[in-house]
C-alpha cells in the first residue's frame, strides 16, 4: 500500500441535527370553529453514526472531508402530523478503528466488526406538539415544545489494523521480503533502512483453502520509545495480533541483545504486548552453513520458539507457516479484547489541525414560558 494512500489518523468535527419544534396548530374547518389542539411532534434530528466496513483499509476517505453534519428534524404540523426525521450521517471506517475524544483524550469506542454501528453524536429529540398538553383545566394550550439543540463534538479516529501475526524487527531484517513471499502483498523492498514507512497487510494462504493475515510494520530501533527513527507511532497496529513474529538476521552481531532491545521497546510502549505469544525467526539463513547454524542455535533465547528461514531460497517457510497456524488457533493466544489507554493529547500526530467552523445558531428558546414541559422534566 502506497504511503500516500495510507492514513491511520484523522480528526473530524461532527454535528448532529437539532430536533424539529412541536406544532401549536388548532383544528379548524368550515363546520368546526374550535376543534382543539392538533399540533404534531417535531422530527428527531439526524445522528452521526460510525459503521465498520471490511472493504476499507485506511481512513484516507476522511482526510479531506472532516466536517460532517447531520440534517435537522422538520417541525410538526397540523392533524397531529409528526415532522420528518433528519437524515443520519453514516461514516464508514475500517474494522479496527478506535475513537477518542479530542479535548480529553478519553477512549470512546472501538469498531471491530463489519457492519457494527456506533452513534457518535445523537440528534436532538423533536418537541411535542400542543396536542400533548391539553388538560381538563387547559383545553386550548397555545404552546408546544421546542426541539432539542444540535450536539457538536470533535473526535480522533485512529486505526489499529486487524491481523493475526505482527512482524517485529529492526530495519532491513527481511520483514517486507517475507511478506512478499508468503502473500500477494507487494511492499517496497530495498537495501537501505526504513524502506517500509507504513504498515502493510498480506493474506497468507495455508492448506485446505485456509488463510491468516500478516502485518508488516516499519522497523524499530533502540530508543524508538523516545522518538528515535519512526518512533512507536505504528506499534499500535500490532496490539490486536494473536502472535508476534520477531525477525532477526543471521548476520547480526548479537541475536540475544537485538531480541532484548526489541522486547524492551515493546514494553516501553505497552507492557501488554510482551504478554503475547512470540516466535523468533532467524532470517537470511541462506548465508549459513550447518556449522554456523548449530552455533547460532546455542545462542538464541530458550524461552521462545525459534525457526531458521530464508525468504530467498524458501528455507523454513513451510515450517514457519505451520507453526504460525498452530499458534494462532490456540485458545490461549486469541485476542478477545484489548485495553485502550487514554490518548496523550499533548502529543501531536503528523496531521494538520482543523478549525471548527463557526455556525450561526438559532436564538435559544426561552423555555421558562414552557414551565413544566421542559425535556428534563418529561
Amino acid at each position: 500500500m502506497a504511503s500516500s494512500n495510507f492514513v491511520d489518523y484523522v480528526k473530524i468535527f461532527c454535528r448532529s441535527g437539532k430536533g424539529g419544534a412541536g406544532s401549536k396548530h388548532f383544528y379548524r374547518d368550515k363546520l368546526t370553529m374550535k376543534g382543539g389542539p392538533d399540533g404534531g411532534d417535531g422530527g428527531r434530528g439526524g445522528h452521526v453514526i460510525l459503521r465498520g466496513n471490511k472493504n476499507h483499509w485506511t481512513l484516507i476517505h476522511l482526510k479531506y472531508a472532516r466536517h460532517l453534519h447531520a440534517l435537522d428534524g422538520e417541525d410538526g404540523s397540523l392533524s397531529r402530523s409528526s415532522g420528518k426525521e433528519g437524515e443520519d450521517i453514516m461514516i464508514d471506517v475500517p474494522c479496527g478503528t478506535v475513537v477518542y475524544d479530542t479535548e480529553t483524550g478519553d477512549y470512546i469506542c472501538d469498531i471491530t466488526k463489519d457492519g457494527e454501528e456506533y452513534i457518535l453524536v445523537r440528534g436532538g429529540r423533536g418537541g411535542q406538539g400542543n396536542a400533548h398538553f391539553k388538560t381538563a383545566t387547559n383545553q386550548t394550550p397555545r404552546f408546544a415544545q421546542p426541539g432539542e439543540p444540535r450536539v457538536e463534538q470533535t473526535i480522533i479516529l485512529q486505526l489499529k489494523v486487524l491481523a493475526d501475526v505482527g512482524l517485529v524487527g529492526f530495519p532491513n531484517a527481511g520483514k517486507s521480503t517475507l511478506l512478499s513471499v508468503v502473500s500477494a502483498a507487494k511492499p517496497e523492498i530495498a537495501n537501505y533502512p526504513f524502506t517500509t514507512l507504513v504498515p502493510n497487510l498480506g493474506i497468507v494462504a495455508y492448506r485446505d483453502n485456509k488463510s491468516f493475515v500478516m502485518a508488516d510494520i516499519p522497523g524499530i530501533i533502540e530508543g524508538a520509545s523516545e522518538g528515535r527513527g519512526l518512533g512507536l507511532r505504528f506499534l499500535r497496529h500490532i496490539e490486536r495480533n494473536s502472535i508476534l513474529l520477531f525477525m532477526i538476521p543471521a548476520d547480526t552481531d548479537d541475536i540475544v541483545v537485538e531480541y532484548n532491545i526489541l522486547l524492551n521497546e515493546l514494553k516501553q510502549y505497552n507492557p501488554e504486548l510482551v504478554d503475547k505469544q512470540r516466535i523468533l525467526a532467524i532470517t537470511k539463513c541462506d548465508m549459513l552453513d550447518e556449522e554456523l547454524t548449530t552455533e547460532i542455535k546455542k545462542l538464541v533465547p530458550n524461552d521462545i520458539q525459534t525457526i531458521f528461514i530464508s525468504s530467498i531460497t524458501g528455507l523454513g517457510i513451510t515450517e514457519l507457516k505451520d507453526l504460525i497456524w498452530t499458534e494462532i488457533n490456540k485458545e490461549s493466544n486469541k485476542v478477545i479484547e484489548i485495553t485502550h489507554r487514554p490518548m496523550e493529547i499533548t502529543y501531536h500526530e503528523p496531521e494538520e489541525e482543523i478549525e471548527e467552523d463557526e455556525f450561526e445558531e438559532d436564538e435559544e428558546d426561552d423555555l421558562s414560558k414552557y414551565k413544566g414541559i421542559g425535556w428534563d422534566e418529561l
